[in-house]
């Protein structure tokens, strides 16, 4: 037993020893000096500002919400928004995949700031992978700053930073925003990746995004600024070394304009900021909240009125007739699975959709969510998944795909 001790004693010796010595060779950036950077107001000159924020005067203290349901629609609708840009372009996202999708956009960004637009791009460093060499050259280019969250200081493996940083970089942003020239915004749960707009035969996610304008956007861009300067983000120039590799950018940019998808997903793109701009697609004109984790979980240091679930929860207790609640990832918790009986019981419609087992990517967050699913049934409460039906089941059988049992998983 004291043998057994002592080289448990040893090894939790040695282990200290080795995050001293990570973190000394590996420190994190001193960013206390960093001058503030803010977001450039919605400018009436702009065509923007003129044609989208124009509206908002005539609907003042209110948003313009439309949804982009087809992922094709929320791709294209970005790409129009970084092509019509003229003076800003800020955008936030956890995952930026290196793929058609993710290749054209990054190139929308980089045309943007040749023509002048200042691009402030902020990624979560966990969902970049192999990307540093185009972030670094795009970064070094005119008018383009990117920045990364909780980055680690080992950019290969990447992973390591977690043996020595654990809690640090247990701590992710999973917020998605793309807001142009202060006017209009696109916020909603997709990533930028195939999988999320339904781009080639790969397996995807059913997500929603809302492109929106009105009072919402400055508080979008607020909630952006608030990230972009927090303590938990770091300039891309202080995490990766040298300038990248542009012409190897550019040169993927050609591989995959000329490829196939490209081709084929260009000629079936349509964007609803287009079909706005002339008249056939109307903003629904509402109040809308927009609420968000305070930056400062990135640190661990979040009080619980800093955080989003107490934000929903004082919303949610404000509902009088009906709740209507999308989770890719619902698992209420018993304090959760009360509160939503006690609504019901009190006479409020609640209505839930999230994924069936088949259709889950998480097989985890289903099981800690079925155990509910009785009790919530039986409060009254009307429950959806989204699950396979007729020969789709049967031609799946019992392969265990990335994205459950169906291709297909809920993610909105």
């Amino acid at each position: 037993m004291k043998r057994m001790l002592k080289t448990l004693a040893a090894l939790a010796a040695s282990f200290v020893v080795f995050i001293v010595v990570a973190r000394t060779l590996f420190p994190l950036p001193d960013i206390a000096d960093r001058p503030v950077s803010a977001a450039i107001p919605a400018d009436p000159q702009t065509q923007l500002g003129a044609s989208i924020a124009g509206a908002a005067e005539e609907q003042p203290g209110l948003s313009g919400v439309m949804a982009l349901q087809s992922g094709q629609d929320a791709l294209a609708s970005r790409l129009e928004l970084a092509a019509v840009a003229e003076q800003s372009i800020d955008a936030q996202y956890y995952i930026w995949q290196d793929d058609t999708s993710g290749v054209m956009l990054l190139n929308a960004l980089h045309q943007a700031a040749q023509r002048g637009v200042r691009v402030r791009l902020l990624l979560d460093d966990n969902g970049v992978p192999n990307m540093d060499s185009y972030m670094a050259a795009l970064n070094a280019q005119d008018n383009f700053e990117i920045r990364l969250f909780n980055p680690s200081t080992v950019r290969s493996p990447k992973l390591l930073g977690y043996a020595f940083d654990f809690f640090r970089m247990n701590r992710r942003m999973h917020n998605k925003s793309f807001t142009v020239d202060g006017a209009a915004a696109i916020v909603g749960g997709r990533n930028i990746g195939n999988e999320y707009f339904g781009v080639g035969d790969d397996d995807f996610y059913i997500d929603m995004d809302v492109l929106a304008a009105g009072a919402v956007v400055p508080e979008t861009v607020d909630m952006f600024d608030a990230y972009w300067n927090s303590a938990s983000v770091i300039e891309v120039e202080r995490i990766i070394d040298g300038q990248g590799d542009l012409a190897a950018f550019e040169n993927r940019v050609a591989t995959v304009l000329l490829s196939a998808e490209a081709e084929t997903l260009l000629g079936d793109l349509q964007s609803s900021v287009d079909r706005h701009a002339k008249g056939k697609r109307p903003f629904e004109w509402t109040t809308v909240r927009l609420i968000a984790d305070d930056p400062v979980k990135g640190q661990g240091t979040a009080t619980l009125d800093q955080l989003m679930v107490t934000q929903l929860g004082q919303i949610i207790g404000t509902v009088e007739n009906r709740l209507d609640l999308v989770s890719a990832y619902f698992v209420p918790g018993q304090q959760g699975t009360t509160y939503l009986s006690d609504l019901s019981d009190a006479g409020t419609e609640v209505r839930i959709l999230t994924n069936a087992l088949n259709t889950t990517d998480v097989l985890m967050v289903h099981a800690g969510y079925s155990k509910y699913r009785r009790e919530l049934l039986k409060a009254g409460i009307s429950l959806f998944e989204l699950k396979l039906r007729g020969d789709t089941a049967s031609e799946a059988g019992n392969q265990i795909l990335p994205f459950g049992l169906s291709g297909a998983s809920l993610h909105a």
